[in-house]
């Protein structure tokens, strides 16, 4: 018996091109394409065209966000005291409608 082979066996010299960052570079790849280019050693490569890569994504341009926690912590304080403030106003309106339904027991057995 014969191991069935997994790995691919097709590997071989590709172009990526990234054209919004203006940035290609070559390496061995299985990617397929119809496409080809000519490279700087004067051979042609099929071309495989990328949107993203290392010239125009934010982590290795330095460009990425920098996320504003102190800002997280802010309205996450200012949402808890929100809360607390309301639970406190429920809590009084639950009080006073405890109060009056004591006042309308009492004022009805007083009527008996």
């Amino acid at each position: 018996m014969s191991k069935k082979v997994t790995q691919p066996q097709d590997y071989r010299y590709v172009v990526f091109s990234d054209e919004a960052a203006n940035f290609s570079f070559l390496t061995r790849s299985t990617a397929v394409s119809e496409e080809t280019i000519k490279w700087t050693d004067g051979k042609e490569y099929p071309l495989v065209k990328v949107q993203i890569s290392s010239a125009s994504h934010p982590f290795f341009t330095g460009e990425e966000k920098i996320i504003d926690t102190e800002g997280r912590v802010d309205r996450f304080n200012a949402r808890a005291k929100r809360a607390e403030a309301l639970k406190a106003q429920l809590g009084n309106k639950v009080k006073k409608a405890e109060k009056e339904a004591v006042k309308k027991a009492e004022k009805a057995t007083a009527e008996k």
